[in-house]
């Protein structure tokens, strides 16, 4: 992968799956800002085109398209969008995804195969048709995993399986392109706790308590920054966030220890204490959320996201 070449970013077109909210709306915004020509879609038409008009009133050069990842031909009609109007396409993103809170036993199968359409499915279908669109040229695909990627965490079970399954795609994909000799870098993003509408956007099966993420929790725009480095520099993995990377060094070392410490402290840290009803708004799998996040990169979660220096929480594997 060190031999191959990306474009600078002010010279890209770049593809971002859930685009409208969290990471998604990040990337976008930073991309843009750096003078990338972003195509971002998502099944929120709404919020979609609110925010297309005001990235494009300040000048930035965004198209909107509402897609469905779970839908290949959808993410086709993507693909072709940001050719006819951008001329062509250099980065895709897997972004889109979700989660069910809960314990496993306990979730309705419908929604857990739900939960692997868009998660599993909905970035096959992405990688499937950027390869198509990058083969001859080359360029980046970048993959949203997790921290549970290699270590699953208990009440989010099937998304820590669906985020496995990911990393698992993400590595033989990357070694069948190089085996072909596709211009092409694979690279994982593996972000800890993001103050994202995660958690709002999550069907909750907790018994009490509203869906939360653990501390510390981190900004988003440090998961977009490390998206744009796999854009511009072919970056096998990157572990955003300390939590991340500890996870997995636990998960290889000391896997049982690991198992004890989670019984003590995760099952208390993905629940804030105070009861939600279950309604159709907290069901984004199946639905599109009724309203994302906050516009323009000023998300105000409902926890205090860390942004302090930068190197201490966005760790590379370099290969």
């Amino acid at each position: 992968m060190e031999k191959l070449k990306l474009k600078p970013i002010n010279e890209q077109v770049m593809v971002i799956t859930g685009g409208t909210s969290g990471i998604g709306l990040a990337t976008v915004e930073m991309a843009a800002k750096k003078g990338a020509r972003v195509v971002f879609c998502s099944r929120n038409e709404q919020d979609l085109f609110e925010i297309e008009h005001k990235l494009n009133d300040i000048g930035l050069s965004v198209l909107a398209v509402v897609a469905d990842v779970r839908n290949i031909a959808s993410l086709e009609q993507v693909w072709m969008k940001a050719v006819n109007t951008f001329g062509g396409l250099d980065t895709w993103v897997n972004n889109a995804g979700g989660s069910i809170y809960g314990p496993l036993l306990e979730i309705p199968e419908d929604q857990e195969r739900d939960l692997f359409e868009t998660n599993f499915w909905g970035l096959r279908n992405g990688c499937h048709v950027a390869v198509k669109a990058l083969k001859e040229k080359g360029g980046a695909i970048i993959n949203i995993g997790s921290e549970v990627s290699d270590r699953s965490i208990p009440l989010q079970g099937m998304y820590a399986a669906s985020k496995h399954a990911v990393k698992a795609y993400n590595d033989a994909l990357r070694i069948e392109l190089m085996h072909d000799g596709l211009p092409i870098s694979v690279s994982l993003i593996r972000p800890t706790a993001i103050d994202t509408p995660f958690p709002d956007h999550a069907v909750n099966h907790l018994r009490m308590g509203e869906p939360s993420l653990p501390d510390p929790v981190y900004h988003p725009d440090y998961v977009a920054e490390a998206i744009i480095k796999c854009a511009t520099t072919p970056t096998r993995d990157i572990y955003v966030g300390a939590p991340s990377k500890m996870s997995s060094i636990m998960e290889f070392f000391v896997p049982g220890i690991a198992d004890k410490q989670a019984t003590r402290t995760v099952f208390k840290g993905q629940s804030a204490g105070t009861t939600l009803p279950h309604t159709e708004e907290n069901e984004g799998l199946t639905h599109a959320p009724q309203k994302e996040g906050e516009l323009l990169g000023h998300h105000k979660g409902k926890h205090k996201a860390t942004k302090t220096m930068k190197q201490p929480h966005i760790a590379d594997l370099k290969h």
